[in-house]
């Protein structure tokens, strides 16, 4: 595969989705870029250079139907998809196991969960039956695949199943050319991140402003994953601030 072609990218519409998208269409890939809000995901759009190397398609990664609509667009437009980049997804509601309420849960699992491997069953699809044939997975896993903070037992867990997803489709992808990696990231400036830098509940119950990081570093460090040729895989990727409580949380 070249070292570029075409992406898809879910919740482009801002935070890491928006960074990653940008950088994959400044370094030549047609993007389709997905997400909930269509004015959000044309405002990534937007310095798309020429215009039509981007795709807008609104999409709820919860429901079948609408990734299935999100594919057959991209086929109908490009005719193949070379990466899918598996980046949409929600941190809340928190709360432990006791006091995580189960509409909360399902909330989490169906976007987090459910939508990665919606999005990927429709990718690997296409992979197996295009020519040529292949392509590659990266899905957006986090430092909670590793390790919880307090209170979060719907993320941390379906981040861990993340990396489980992640194995199985690299796995099972080796016959047909298709590589899946993970890139997991701790505490990039995002609109997520906003209030970790003002304080963060630690282990002990304290509050402490954990660093940051400037979220270019994600986009790049996943162009690199990405260009790769398919004879090589970056299985699992950790960038984080440097500074953060990671090592030796807890």
């Amino acid at each position: 595969m070249a070292a570029t072609g075409v992406a898809v990218v879910t919740g482009a519409g801002s935070g890491l989705g928006r960074h990653i998208a940008r950088a994959l269409l400044r370094a030549g890939w047609r993007v389709a870029a997905a997400g909930r809000r269509e004015q959000a995901l044309t405002e990534t759009a937007e310095t798309a250079s020429p215009a039509d190397a981007a795709l807008v398609v609104p999409t709820d990664v919860t429901v079948p139907d609408s990734v299935a609509a999100l594919f057959t667009a991209v086929r109908q437009r490009w005719e193949r998809v070379d990466l899918l980049v598996n980046n949409a997804g929600v941190f809340g509601p928190g709360g432990a196991v006791d006091e995580l309420p189960v509409a909360g849960w399902q909330q989490i699992v169906a976007t987090n969960l459910t939508g990665s491997f919606l999005c990927a069953q429709q990718a690997v699809r296409m992979m197996k039956e295009q020519r040529p044939r292949g392509g590659r997975i990266i899905n957006n896993g986090s430092i909670s695949a590793h390790t919880p903070r307090p209170g979060s037992v719907g993320y941390t867990a379906t981040k861990h199943a993340i990396t489980g997803l992640t194995k199985s489709i690299a796995l099972d992808g080796r016959p047909f050319d298709i590589a899946c990696g993970q890139i997991d990231i701790g505490n990039a400036a995002t609109e997520l991140t906003r209030g970790i830098s003002q304080g963060a509940v630690q282990a002990d119950g304290s509050v402490v402003p954990e660093a940051t990081f400037d979220p270019e570093h994600v986009a790049a460090a996943v162009l690199s994953m990405a260009g790769l040729p398919l004879t090589a895989n970056v299985q699992f990727m950790t960038i984080m601030a440097t500074k953060m409580p990671f090592i030796g949380r807890g």
